[in-house]
């Protein structure tokens, strides 16, 4: 019989903010079942390696984590701590058989509704089988996992997921195959959370899913979001809820009026709206148009003024022309997103635009790119520059690595993906995930801010 206290384990968690809850969870899990948890895969003999299989940047990332993790197990590195290597997540939803053949260093792989299965996994590696390899295998999704009161592994805020999969079929998006259709957490256990979140000192709470904005169709018959960030808002110590991933067609008056009402909800949405021209949108099966998203934005801004507005596209789909490509430019132009995403198109087996003909060659898409990014600059630039001499409350995330600045987050940036504001503290030491008043004083080129506590 093993001693579970005797075996270091480390996850290592890939891709979005979704995975990164699944893997606290799993790491939890392990915890409290008697495992070591180890921040490092060095030295640890099980390593997991919770991956992200969305895009073609993703699986190489994901990949090439595993091979790393291979050469400490096979000591190619001079040591051979790691014992046993654990694949979790989308790449091993997608391709459980290709993983355990092509990697021998992989033992054993887990789908995206296997993370419950953990400890048991684990387990397994010790119970005296030679050469082991195991396939769990089950349906894609799958919240079972999630717990109540797991192990937050982030500073200054915490995810808090509310769904899983996607109700919408975007020609372009694997996300369905790995994660399903869309599943409403019931409301009950994510306030059972938010209050678990809130009693350890975290005074941020972002909700994630791959659609918040269609939270409770399914379950509740209904879009449940107004009343769930409502619910949360009264819980005592919780005091910004901000809003992750959402669509335009979620977009509504009830959400806005409540966005703009309730003082602890973030004035900051993040819509992927992935084009700007209606012949493309319609090919890649979006359910928007260039009037419904344009109509959206208006009455967003009409009635959230001070609104920071991030959104995502993706060029180089099949059969985009330069005409296309030049639309979408001159929509980002007008619609002024105050921070913006670009992907280029990769194609996704089993999806329907990965046959399509027309396939647009890299070098184009590449460009492409560049092209967005350059159109955006100055508007994101914009943005950041007319914040400046304005205060606002910033929770602190870090300390900056010259050790002078403090790292945080006002309403206006979300975790990971956006800016940050560098916080010199005029009096007292700051704490982090506390919140402070903050005078915004520079803009830098990065759209960073600094600012100097009040």
């Amino acid at each position: 019989m093993i001693q579970r206290s005797d075996i270091k384990v480390s996850v290592v968690a890939l891709g979005c903010s979704k995975n990164l809850v699944d893997a606290e969870c799993m790491s939890t899990k392990l915890r409290e079942a008697g495992y070591s948890i180890s921040d490092s895969s060095d030295d640890s003999q099980v390593v997991i390696i919770n991956t992200c299989g969305f895009i073609e940047a993703a699986k190489k990332e994901a990949i090439d984590t595993i091979l790393k993790a291979g050469d400490l197990k096979y000591g190619f590195n001079g040591s051979k701590k790691v014992e046993h290597i654990i694949v979790t997540g989308c790449l091993s939803q997608r391709y459980p058989d290709d993983i355990l053949k092509q990697m021998p260093e992989v033992d054993i792989v887990l789908g995206t509704s296997d993370y419950g299965s953990i400890v048991e996994a684990v387990d397994s590696l010790y119970e005296g089988k030679a050469d082991f390899k195991k396939k769990y295998e089950c349906k894609a999704g799958g919240m079972e996992h999630l717990m109540s009161d797991r192990d937050v592994s982030t500073n200054g805020y915490a995810w808090l997921k509310i769904g899983e999969g996607c109700l919408h079929k975007c020609a372009f998006c694997a996300i369905p195959l790995i994660r399903g259709t869309f599943v409403s957490r019931p409301m009950e256990e994510i306030l059972e959370e938010a209050r678990s979140i809130a009693s350890k000192g975290y005074k941020e709470i972002v909700l994630t899913a791959q659609d918040t904005t269609n939270y409770g169709v399914e379950l509740y018959k209904k879009r449940m979001l107004p009343e769930l960030l409502n619910k949360i808002s009264q819980i005592d110590g919780i005091e910004v809820i901000r809003v992750l991933y959402g669509y335009m067609d979620g977009i509504d008056e009830e959400l806005i009026n409540t966005i703009k009402n309730n003082p602890k909800i973030a004035h900051y949405l993040d819509i992927p709206i992935q084009h700007g021209c209606d012949r493309i949108l319609k090919a890649m099966k979006r359910h928007d148009t260039v009037d419904v998203i344009t109509r959206k934005l208006e009455m967003i801004r009409k009635n959230i003024p001070d609104i920071t507005i991030r959104s995502t596209v993706l060029v180089g789909f099949p059969g985009e022309t330069e005409e296309d490509f030049n639309e979408l430019i001159e929509n980002l132009k007008k619609w002024k997103f105050d921070r913006l995403g670009c992907f280029a198109y990769s194609p996704e087996e089993d999806t329907p635009a990965f046959d399509m003909p027309d396939q647009v060659d890299e070098k184009t898409k590449a460009e492409r790119v560049r092209i967005v990014y350059e159109t955006q600059y100055p508007i994101s630039m914009a943005s950041s520059e007319a914040r400046v001499g304005t205060e606002t409350y910033v929770t602190i995330d870090s300390v900056a690595d010259d050790g002078i600045f403090y790292v945080g987050r006002s309403y206006a940036e979300a975790p990971d993906d956006d800016p940050v504001i560098y916080v010199a503290a005029s009096e007292a030491e700051l704490q982090i995930g506390g919140r402070y008043k903050v005078k915004l004083v520079e803009s830098r080129d990065s759209f960073d801010l600094t600012g100097v506590t009040v």
